[in-house]
C-alpha cells in the first residue's frame, strides 16, 4: 500500500512539473542591434554606429583600456521607438540641447558643428583654448565643474545636462559612476585610444549624432580626411626622408611615442623616418638616455620635446641634450609654446580633431620646400 502511494505521489509531482514548464512563456530573444545597417566608420576602431528608421545605436567597443565589454547607447526622439528586449547601457533622447564634456578634445567637435552653445559645464575651464568657448566662459554660460576625477556632482546635477561625455583611463571614474547612479547618462568617449590620426577625428560623427547634425558631421569629416590624404600624397612624392626623434627625459627615463601610435603614424605620413617606428604598444616607451642617444644622435629633427619651451630649458634639465644633431642645428619643434588665453596648449585640444593641420605642420617642418604657404598651427621652433 505504501509503495502504491509512493508511486502515486511521484507521478503527481512529475505531472505538476510538466504543467509548470508548459505554463511558462518561452524566453523572449534579445534584440540584436548588430543586425541593423552600419553607418560608415572608416578609421576609428573604438566605436561603431548602427541605424534603424526611428532610432540609432552607438556601440563604444573600447570605452577604456582592456574593457571586458562594449557599452551600447540607444538614441531616439522617444524611447517608445526602440524595439522590445533591447538591452543597452543608456537611452539618449535626441537631439541633445544641454551637455557636459570632460576633455578639451571634445570641444572642437562642438565648435566645428556650431553647437558650443549646448555646452553648459566643464571640469578645468583654464585648459580650454578655443576663443569661441572662452567667450562663452566669460559670459558665464559654461560653468566650472572642478577636476575630472573630482567633479562637483551637485553643481552638475543642478545644471540638468541631458548627457555627460566623459572618459575613464583605468576603467573607473568615481565622479562619472556617481552621476550614472543618479540617473545622468554618461557616454564614454575613447578618442584618446585611437591609434590612427583620422580615427581620432572620426569621433566628430558621434557628436553629430548627439546634436542632431549627423549630415554636417559626416561631411566635415570627409573634408578633414580629404585634406589629410592630399597632404600625405604631397609628402610621399619627395625622396627626402629625414630622421626624427621625439619625447624627452622625465626623472631617469626618456619617454617617447611608440611607432604604431597616432604620433608615429603622423610622422610616417609626413614621410619621415622615426627612429622607433618599429615599436608597438600603448602609452609611451620608457628608455634609458643612452639608448635614445645611440639611435638618434644624428637625427635631423626633434619633434615634440615634451613640455619644454626653450633650448636652455632643455639643457637645464639635462646638459647631454646638446649631443644631438637636431639640438645643435636648432631643429627642435615643440607644441607648448602655442597656448590659449589661459594657458591651455592648443595642440592638445585641437590637434586630435584636425590631424590634417598637424600633418601640414609636420610636412612644413620636415620638408621646407613643400607647402610654402602653410603657416604653422601647433608647432614652434625652440629658441
Amino acid at each position: 500500500m505504501q509503495f502504491n502511494q509512493f508511486k502515486f505521489h511521484k507521478g503527481l509531482i512529475l505531472i505538476l512539473v510538466f504543467l509548470n514548464f508548459a505554463c511558462e512563456s518561452p524566453q523572449k530573444e534579445k534584440f540584436d542591434f548588430k543586425s541593423l545597417p552600419k553607418k560608415e566608420v572608416k578609421y576609428a576602431s573604438t566605436f561603431s554606429i548602427y541605424e534603424a528608421e526611428n532610432f540609432k545605436v552607438i556601440e563604444v567597443k573600447e570605452p577604456w583600456p582592456e574593457a571586458e565589454k562594449s557599452l551600447v547607447y540607444a538614441l531616439a526622439e522617444n524611447p517608445d521607438k526602440l524595439p522590445k528586449n533591447f538591452e543597452y547601457h543608456h537611452f539618449i533622447k535626441l537631439p541633445i540641447e544641454k551637455m557636459v564634456v570632460t576633455s578639451t578634445t571634445h570641444i572642437p567637435s562642438l565648435e566645428h558643428l556650431g553647437d558650443l552653445n549646448k555646452l553648459i559645464g566643464f571640469p578645468g575651464l583654464d585648459y580650454i583654448s578655443s576663443k569661441q568657448a572662452r567667450e562663452l566662459i566669460d559670459q558665464g554660460k559654461i560653468k566650472e565643474l572642478g577636476k575630472n576625477e573630482n567633479i562637483n556632482t551637485e553643481l552638475l546635477i543642478s545644471l540638468a545636462p541631458e548627457i555627460v561625455v566623459g572618459f575613464a583611463i583605468e576603467g573607473s571614474n568615481k565622479s562619472l559612476n556617481t552621476l550614472e547612479k543618479m540617473g545622468v547618462p554618461v557616454l564614454y568617449n575613447s578618442d584618446w585610444l585611437e591609434k590612427n590620426p583620422l580615427g581620432k577625428a572620426e569621433w566628430l560623427k558621434v557628436f553629430g549624432l548627439l546634436t542632431g547634425k549627423e549630415k554636417e558631421a559626416f561631411k566635415a569629416f570627409e573634408e578633414i580626411e580629404k585634406s589629410y590624404l592630399q597632404t600625405k600624397k604631397i609628402a610621399s612624392e619627395t625622396t627626402d626622408r629625414p630622421l626624427v626623434i621625439s619625447g624627452a627625459m622625465h626623472n631617469d627615463r626618456w619617454y617617447l611615442p611608440y611607432g604604431n601610435s597616432w604620433q608615429g603614424k603622423l610622422l610616417e605620413d609626413a614621410n619621415a623616418k622615426y627612429i622607433f617606428d618599429y615599436t608597438s604598444g600603448s602609452g609611451s616607451i620608457a628608455l634609458a638616455f643612452e639608448k635614445v642617444l645611440e639611435k638618434g644622435r644624428q637625427a635631423e629633427f626633434w619633434i615634440g620635446p615634451a613640455q619644454y619651451t626653450s633650448l636652455n630649458q632643455l639643457l637645464d634639465n639635462n646638459k647631454h641634450y646638446k649631443k644631438f644633431k637636431a639640438f645643435q642645428d636648432k631643429n627642435v619643434y615643440g607644441t607648448a609654446l602655442i597656448t590659449g588665453k589661459t594657458g591651455g596648449v592648443v595642440y592638445y585640444e585641437l590637434g586630435p580633431n584636425r590631424p590634417d593641420l598637424v600633418l601640414k605642420d609636420l610636412v612644413k617642418i620636415l620638408h621646407p620646400k613643400l607647402l610654402k604657404k602653410h603657416k604653422l598651427q601647433f608647432f614652434k621652433a625652440l629658441e
